[in-house]
C-alpha cells in the first residue's frame, strides 16, 4: 500500500464501531476526537439529539448515532467517545461507542452498498469496505444529518448560545 496521501486509489478513514459493527468516515470529515464529557439536554430538542457540549468555549450539537439509527441505547463506557465532524460548515458532535483505527484503505477495496439494504432514508450509506477481519459500513456523515434536522441542530445551537451569554 503506498504511502502518498495523494494516490487516489486510496482513502484514510476513521473507524468507529456502533452496536458491535464498524463503520467508517473520510477523515476530511472530522474534526477531532474527544473522550465523552457531560452533556447539556436541550429542551424539545428532537430525539436523536443527546444535548450540547462546550468545546473550548463554542457550543456544539451532540446528536447520539445509536438513537439516529434506531439502535438500541447502551451504557456509557470509558471507550465512548464523541467524534466532531464538520457538517455543511457546522461542528456536530457524534457520540460512537469506541474509535477503533485510522486506516488507509484501497477504493479498490469499497463496493457500493447493496440496493437490498438501501432505501430512501439510507442515502448516507455510500458503501462496504472488504478487509481481512471484518466489514466496514461508510457513512457519509454530511448526509446522516438531513436539511430539516441541520436546521435543528442550528437552533439547538443558538438557542444554547443564547443562554449561556
Amino acid at each position: 500500500m503506498s504511502e502518498n496521501t495523494g494516490v487516489t486509489g486510496e482513502r484514510q478513514l476513521v473507524v468507529f464501531d456502533l452496536n458491535e459493527e464498524a463503520y467508517g468516515v473520510d477523515i476530511s470529515q472530522v474534526r477531532e476526537i474527544i473522550r465523552m464529557q457531560e452533556i447539556t439536554r436541550v429542551p424539545r430538542a428532537p430525539e436523536f439529539i443527546e444535548g450540547v457540549i462546550n468545546l473550548r468555549g463554542k457550543v456544539i450539537p451532540v446528536v447520539d448515532l445509536r438513537a439516529r439509527f434506531s439502535m438500541p441505547g447502551t451504557e456509557r463506557t470509558d471507550e465512548h467517545r464523541i467524534v466532531v465532524v464538520d457538517v455543511s460548515g457546522q461542528d456536530i458532535g457524534m457520540v460512537v461507542d469506541a474509535v477503533t483505527e485510522v486506516s488507509r484503505i484501497p477504493s479498490s477495496s469499497i463496493e457500493p452498498p447493496s440496493t437490498v439494504i438501501t432505501t430512501d432514508d439510507s442515502e448516507y450509506l455510500t458503501g462496504i469496505v472488504k478487509s481481512d477481519e471484518k466489514l466496514i459500513i461508510l457513512l457519509d456523515i454530511a448526509k446522516v444529518i438531513s436539511d430539516k434536522e441541520q436546521v435543528e441542530l442550528t437552533e439547538v445551537q443558538q438557542s444554547s448560545e443564547s443562554v449561556a451569554a
